[in-house]
């Protein structure tokens, strides 16, 4: 199904498509309905809500997340909080009904492990909302991989390195499941997405291989974050500009170093951070934050408090604006600001750039 969406508050109009995933906005529409080709700024409901569902992770103290050399940036091994209830997640569903496109179902552990897994994915459909997640795929199964199918808009599988990763892979495919790779880019393991690149290691069939800027969030270390003057960097943008038999995707996170590095992707392709303007994150508690990398909740509003708080009240507040004015401020002498507005408004260390322009971050 596509549906089509006026923004009247900021005079832009947006347009989703349930089946592929395709999602377009216009520029600023002036008086006469004609595009000016500005892009808005921010949406007036965000368009896409990560949705943290799980409160805490049932493989964390094995340490999968350690053992693949990625650091939990939720710190699921060592925080222990109540999964969200069905009931929360039903009233979130039920306020972005025809306002918002997608959920991306998160939070510290697998999303599959969520006790009620079938139906959130249901109370999502019923609400004309399409549901994604991302999963370690270990113990993933044939079962879980169905409801994929009949609920899901895609799935990625997160490249942890082991055998359960390519099983999960293979279990998605199967069923017929758009899969993606997450593959997390960090000091640790660019040099392997290099290779892989240069020798399009990846498995068969998938839909794309999405590549994720390490953030010093949760158990996420400092010395795993990339630097704009490595050379590897470059290197890793010169293949991204390549052809590939599967689609190469990154987080907005990453643009920067891609409008820096890139030379045949698109500028119009590119959306710096959307968090704030067009998506946010919801934890199991309820707490409403721009961004899911806000650990220390600087910009949290808590929803459903004494006073009744909604999605759209978090969306309006102070702290929000305040997140937003980060970008609004930034780099404001660089030419390419419109395309980046600064990078990460929480941690500017991970932003791939190191023009003489950037200021204000």
């Amino acid at each position: 199904m596509r549906y089509r969406v006026v923004d009247k508050k900021y005079r832009f109009v947006s347009a989703f498509d349930t089946e592929t995933g395709a999602y377009v906005r216009t520029g600023v529409l002036d008086d006469e309905g004609c595009d000016t080709g500005v892009d808005p700024f921010m949406a007036s409901f965000p368009h896409l809500i990560d949705v943290g569902v799980m409160g805490h992770c049932l493989h964390g103290k094995s340490g999968l997340c350690q053992l693949a050399g990625i650091g939990c940036y939720q710190s699921g091994p060592v925080v222990e909080q109540s999964n969200m209830s069905l009931e929360s997640f039903r009233w979130i569903c039920e306020q972005c009904r025809g306002r918002t496109n997608q959920l991306a179902l998160g939070g510290r552990g697998d999303p599959d492990c969520h006790e009620h897994f079938g139906e959130l994915l249901r109370i999502s459909r019923e609400n004309m909302l399409v549901p994604n997640f991302t999963t370690s795929g270990f113990a993933f199964t044939s079962e879980k991989a169905e409801l994929c199918r009949r609920y899901c808009g895609a799935v990625a599988v997160s490249w942890y390195r082991n055998d359960y990763t390519y099983d999960a892979i293979r279990i998605l495919l199967d069923a017929g499941v758009k899969t993606n790779v997450h593959y997390v880019l960090g000091n640790n393991s660019i040099n392997e997405a290099i290779d892989r690149m240069e020798r399009e290691d990846f498995p068969e069939g998938l839909n794309a291989v999405i590549f994720l800027l390490h953030k010093p969030a949760g158990l996420g270390s400092e010395a795993n974050v990339l630097k704009a003057e490595d050379p590897r960097v470059t290197r890793f943008f010169q293949l991204v500009d390549e052809p590939h038999p599967f689609k190469v995707g990154m987080d907005s996170c990453t643009v920067p170093g891609a409008i820096h590095n890139c030379r045949t992707v698109l500028p119009e392709s590119l959306d710096t951070c959307e968090g704030g303007r067009f998506s946010c994150y919801i934890g199991p508690g309820l707490g409403m934050t721009p961004c899911s990398f806000d650990q220390g909740r600087l910009y949290e509003v808590q929803l459903r408090d004494e006073a009744g708080t909604t999605i759209e009240d978090a969306w309006n507040s102070a702290p929000f604006e305040a997140f937003r004015d980060r970008m609004r401020g930034a780099c404001p002498g660089c030419g390419m600001r419109e395309l980046c507005m600064g990078g990460c408004p929480l941690m500017p260390e991970v932003v791939l750039c190191d023009s003489r322009d950037r200021e204000g971050v």
